[in-house]
């Protein structure tokens, strides 16, 4: 290959490679704009939201905030607090009924395994508005229904979370070093809980996360399991303030105010479980 076709092999690769970074930059500005225009508007007050440019900062903010937290004695935190207590609660045990069931499924062979995995498998494919009403009438003739049990049980068993931890198991926790175990007197529970968890870590750690901000930002179940306001979580608080904004405009304010909020803790989060992240990969590279 001579100089000359390396020369324009190399500017025909340099142009393109530009669209893949252009589809990029493209798709980030469509997620960003939304949640840029969220924290503008929430430093508008009620003058400002609707009579200013879009992405004009206000004045608002303080007094924003300061309305939405006197709003019924607080409730917006009430609301909060609810959401991570479902999120977090629904989380941990999601994590750790998927680390039993994929650690079970991935390193033990037993009859009826593949297929218990294709239910599984299917239980991924089935959308949650599908189980949402049939789920109600369940836990209503246990006289659960609008409590917090109708909220964490539902949120337990993740079919996903199950599968990835499967995958993740068979591939990270080596059949020797359960053996080698076995021979040092290990019994199973210890091998499980002292072997393969840490090693599976990161991949629990993926799980924590996805079912955190799904039962976070879950709003079909809340709104069809609870009728007490005060043990809505912060997506179903929300949309009655929006409602309620169709005959008092001036909830409008606190419902942005309340958005901007709500997004801090998975922002938090993410941050957070980003840095364990990077430790245990770190970790699990150098025990390789």
């Amino acid at each position: 290959m001579t100089p000359l076709t390396l020369t324009a092999t190399s500017k025909g690769g340099r142009r393109t490679a530009w669209v893949p970074t252009l589809v990029l930059i493209l798709g980030a500005l469509y997620c960003l704009i939304p949640i840029a225009w969220v924290v503008v508007a929430a430093t508008k007050d009620r003058s400002e939201l609707f009579s200013t440019f879009t992405f004009a900062p206000g004045s608002g903010f303080f007094q924003n905030l300061s309305d939405l937290t006197a709003y019924r004695d607080g409730i917006f935190w009430r609301w909060m607090a609810n959401s991570a207590f479902y999120a977090g609660v629904g989380a941990l045990l999601s994590a750790a009924v998927s680390a039993a069931g994929g650690y079970a499924l991935g390193r033990y062979s037993f009859r009826g395994r593949e297929a218990v995995f294709k239910m599984i498998l299917a239980g991924v494919l089935v959308p949650s508005i599908v189980l949402a009403v049939p789920q109600y009438l369940l836990l209503s003739k246990l006289g659960m229904a609008d409590s917090y049990w109708s909220m964490l049980l539902p949120s337990i068993l993740s079919p996903y979370g199950v599968y990835l931890v499967r995958i993740y198991a068979a591939a990270s926790v080596p059949a020797e070093l359960m053996e080698a175990a076995r021979m040092d007197g290990a019994g199973e529970w210890r091998i499980f809980s002292r072997i393969a968890v840490p090693m599976m870590m990161p991949g629990l750690i993926t799980v924590f996360l996805f079912q955190f901000v799904g039962i976070w930002n879950n709003f079909l179940l809340p709104f069809v399991m609870l009728a007490d306001d005060e043990k809505f979580p912060i997506t179903l608080g929300l949309y009655t303030l929006l409602a309620q904004g169709a005959s008092q405009p001036a909830l409008y304010t606190l419902v942005i105010t309340g958005c901007l909020l709500a997004i801090v803790p998975l922002i938090g989060l993410f941050l957070v479980i980003q840095r364990f992240w990077s430790l245990d990969l770190m970790s699990g590279s150098v025990k390789a």
